[in-house]
Order: C-alpha cells, then structure tokens, then sequence
C-alpha cells in the first residue's frame, strides 16, 4: 500500500511558516498585497479565487479583487493591469483562468508586471525557469517539487514522466524536474503507446483532466504517483486523473484528490506573495 502524499498537512505547515514572515514584513511596514482579476463568470473560477481569498485571510496577506464581466475588453483588461503595475501597495497580481473569449491571456500575462507575476506565467519568469534563475515558478509544479522534498523523495537521477503539456502545469513541471537532474519526458495527446513511455517512470506526474485515466497496468511497482487533475467520475464524486484504488496498491507513494496538489497550489501561491513582498526591502 501506498504511503499518502498528504498536501493538506504540508500546506498548513508551509502557511504557518508564512504567517510569520508576514508578521515580520509588516514590522517593517510592508504589508503584503494579492490583487486577483477575473474576468467572466466562471463557477469553478469563483471557488478557487474564494479559496485564494481564505488562504491570504488565514496568513495576513491584503487581498482586492477585481471582478470583470464578459463584455470586458482587452483594452479595459490591460488598463487595469498597469494600473495595479503601478500600485505600490499591490505586490502580487493574478489572473485567474479562464478568460472571456476573445481576450488573449497570454498578452495579459506579458503585460504582468513579472515582479508582481505571482502565477509565473509572465515570459520573462518563464525564461528564468528555463534557465534554471531564481524566479516566480508557476504554483501547482513548485508546490509538487515542495511536496516530493518535505517526504524526502530523491529527484536527482530519476526517470520522471510528465503526462499532459498545458502552460499551467506541464510543460513548467518538466522544467523543475529537469532543474532538479532528473531525466524527464512529456507525454500528451499524440504520444505513441503512452503506457510504454509511463511504465518506465520513478515518478510520474499526471495532468491531463481525464477522470482515472491512467490505470495500475500503466505505471512500474514502486513508482511515485503525483496526480494533479480534479474532475468528477461517474458516481460524481471528486477524483483524479489517476485511479487511486488501483494504484495505491503498488505506488510507493501517492497524492490523493482532494488533499494533494490542490492545496500545494494555494500555499504556494502564498510563498509567491510573500516572495514578492521581500522584493521591496532588497
């Protein structure tokens, strides 16, 4: 049987741990700012910016939002931006996804200020992942290398399969692994005879929003198992791209869904705010 990745458990360590810098910050008279912008009406968009909302309450981070309806244009969207740019008081600003259609996101988060870009989507801090510099990391594939690192679990030298490509998690989750020296490969929609590719995996990340997708006869005994999709199965309940059942049993270690990455994402997110907040006393 597996052992449990147990991202709840890490997350609230992380954000006590945060608590305290905040404290700190502000007797130095800094008080850390989130400014979220959502554009649309999104559902599941509402729940995660209200998670983000109770997550900068829990730590003592300032948090605004910026509501914006589907009829928001592009040129009101980067108004907005460079005005919370030129905020002083704003120290991290995020975009949350998706966007109305017709608006392009990825001009939005060039126009981020990439000192601000908290969600590490900005090119400028993609590029300084690439190049393995210190930078904002996206939140969901910073909060996976956290969690291996908390339970001790080597990076370096292993065969890591990432399985999904999104600019959100995929193709950033490559770029972490491969900075911690581990040999990575990406799978995706048109990779041939995945189950090939995924069996050979010491550690293999799912994040491809397909429900229990990837089955025991697809990974090697004793891999560890990092999955990062959320959606409903047929009994609409909340599970993963991975099936737990199954995989739990020959995984060495494994997230479950909810309680693994999710909650990773958001302490991370909070290690970015705060990250940025520091910014202004160097």
């Amino acid at each position: 049987m597996s052992q449990i990745l147990d991202g709840k458990l890490i997350a609230n360590k992380i954000k006590q741990n945060l608590k305290r810098e905040v404290e700190q910050l502000k007797r130095e008279g800094i008080l850390p700012k989130l400014a979220v912008i959502m554009v649309g009406d999104d559902p599941s968009s509402k729940i995660y910016v209200k998670n983000k909302s109770i997550a900068c309450a829990e730590i003592g981070i300032a948090y605004e939002e910026f509501l914006l309806n589907d009829n928001t244009t592009m040129k009101q969207l980067l108004e907005l931006i460079e005005k919370l740019n030129k905020d002083n008081t704003v120290h991290g600003i995020l975009l949350q996804s998706p966007i109305s259609k017709g608006l392009d996101i990825n001009e939005a988060f060039k126009a981020i200020d990439d000192k601000k870009d908290v969600d590490g989507f900005n090119p400028c801090n993609v590029g300084k992942l690439c190049l393995g510099q210190d930078t904002f990391i996206s939140c969901t594939p910073l909060g996976i290398i956290k969690l291996l690192e908390e339970y001790n679990i080597n990076i370096e030298g292993k065969n890591a399969v990432v399985v999904g490509r999104s600019n959100i998690v995929g193709k950033p989750m490559l770029q972490c692994l491969l900075n911690k020296n581990a040999t990575v490969t990406i799978c995706h929609s048109k990779t041939i005879k995945l189950e090939d590719v995924t069996k050979k995996a010491d550690i293999l990340v799912v994040a491809i929003g397909k429900p229990k997708f990837i089955t025991k006869d697809m990974i090697k005994p004793g891999a560890v198992v990092i999955d990062v999709g959320i959606n409903r199965g047929e009994d609409q309940k909340l599970c993963g791209d991975v099936d737990f059942d199954e995989i739990s049993q020959i995984a060495s270690y494994i997230t479950p869904v909810p309680g693994g990455v999710g909650p990773m994402t958001i302490a991370m997110l909070m290690n970015n705010i705060v990250k940025a907040a520091k910014l202004k006393l160097s």
